[in-house]
């Protein structure tokens, strides 16, 4: 009983490459199948200058895209953040943060890319503000404390020692 080993090797451009070999007599066969098409070189060329003549648009279009995209993280995030830190903000430190935020929200709506690339940018600011002053609280406070790394002994596990190499085979 004859043995056939078949592979099919099928690429990206979807060409099939089929081969054969009998393993008994190590014959191999090899056939190469592609798909034809059925756009003549006129076609193409049009298709080429469609393609070009639109990639403004797909270039505004994939901008509008990137910034609508880029506007829900930071709504996200910066949600995410006030939920966070609710407990060391107070409401009126909150308040131009989530006006910003609603703001974005409106403006996403619309197909004004500048205008939510501002209102992002607001959004980003208001954030940057409240971090700054979640920083300087924090920062407040350590100074307030004592050091007392300093006050104590430095106890890390670190030793400091003198040694000497003895080499047996001398």
């Amino acid at each position: 009983v004859p043995q056939i080993e078949v592979t099919f090797d099928i690429d990206a451009n979807g060409i099939v490459n089929v081969s054969a070999k009998d393993l008994g007599t190590g014959a191999e066969q090899k056939i190469t199948i592609t798909a034809s098409t059925n756009l003549s070189k006129e076609d193409i060329d049009k298709a080429v200058k469609e393609a070009e003549q639109y990639a403004a648009e797909d270039k505004a279009r994939k901008d509008e895209v990137d910034t609508r995209n880029t506007a829900d993280q930071v709504i996200y995030q910066t949600e995410k953040t006030l939920n966070d830190l609710g407990d060391k903000l107070t409401d009126s430190d909150k308040a131009p943060v989530q006006a910003a935020v609603e703001k974005l929200k409106e403006t996403i709506k619309g197909t004004d890319v500048q205008a939510i690339k501002t209102a992002t940018d607001d959004v980003q600011k208001a954030l940057q503000a409240i971090g700054e002053k979640i920083y300087q609280a924090a920062g407040a406070a350590q100074q307030g404390a004592p050091d007392a790394g300093a006050a104590g002994q430095n106890n890390d596990g670190v030793v400091d020692a003198d040694y000497e190499v003895v080499d047996d085979n001398q």
